[in-house]
């Protein structure tokens, strides 16, 4: 088992790897049509998704609940795909999801501006300034996307396992590289890791969403670590009775056997 995260600059031949490497090995690839779905399952709809979706956020948005709330169903829908088995998720923050995970290859996929241009010029059927702004505005969104939401340097190749130049290369040999650095890169010994470490992942998501956006629980810092059915919750608090709503909901989650308390109250001042 394992997960291939794939961010890709526009043009750059990031899709057609994928696909070529989807052939090659039979992963799944977790693509923006297959996340739009899982989210709008989960209440998220597309016209909202649209919003965050790889994009940079204006101030508003990013600072919203909204934009908190699709980045917390987005991470539930990654860790829902990688616990089915190998796959290849598509850009949307996923080599910054799955970094720690032992079983992730990370692989970013660019070629010079130029190069890229002239694709989009084909692709698009544009002239040659309209091809630049829209492969410049797709880099700016990305990497507005990747520091708001997840602060990340996108195009920073010290995030990634291998990163690849598609100038020379055409997708089938840029699938063989990726496929060939996945069989050096991830032993039997990552597998068995990261197929542990991703049921712990999940079940930690399913309890902060079910504290955060179904009870509508108002906590500091709030996280929720699993492991094996262990889940500590951490954060602030000013009141015990949140800290109390919090324990409660996070009980009711299914795979749940115990709940940790790790939350600290701290009184308001003049309270």
């Amino acid at each position: 088992m394992a997960i291939v995260t794939i961010a890709r600059e526009l043009a750059a031949l990031g899709e057609e790897t994928a696909r070529e490497l989807g052939r090659m090995t039979g992963y799944r690839i977790v693509d923006r049509d297959y996340i739009e779905k899982r989210l709008a399952e989960k209440g998220f709809k597309p016209e909202k998704q649209q919003r965050f979706d790889e994009r940079r956020p204006g101030l508003w948005s990013s600072l919203s609940e909204n934009g908190a709330d699709y980045i917390r169903y987005l991470k539930l829908a990654l860790y829902e795909e990688a616990s089915e088995g190998d796959c290849i998720v598509m850009g949307r923050g996923g080599s910054v999801v799955f970094r720690k995970v032992p079983n992730h290859l990370a692989v970013r996929i660019g070629a010079p501006l130029g190069v890229r241009v002239d694709r989009a010029m084909r692709e698009f059927s544009c002239d040659e300034r309209q091809a630049r702004q829209i492969v410049e505005q797709c880099d700016h969104n990305r990497l507005g996307f990747s520091k708001i939401f997840f602060d990340s340097n996108w195009a920073d190749p010290r995030g990634y396992d291998l990163t690849i130049n598609t100038a020379r290369l055409d997708a089938v040999r840029a699938a063989e590289l990726v496929k060939d650095c996945l069989a050096l890169a991830i032993d039997a010994d990552d597998e068995a890791a990261g197929k542990e470490m991703i049921p712990n992942l999940l079940l930690g998501q399913k309890v902060l969403i079910e504290i955060v956006c179904a009870k509508k629980v108002h906590l500091s810092g709030f996280t929720a670590t699993a492991d094996h059915g262990l889940v500590t919750l951490g954060g602030v608090s000013s009141t015990k009775a949140a800290i109390d709503l919090a324990v409660a909901a996070a009980k009711a989650v299914p795979g749940v056997r115990e709940v940790e308390n790790a939350i600290h109250m701290v009184q308001e001042y003049g309270a």
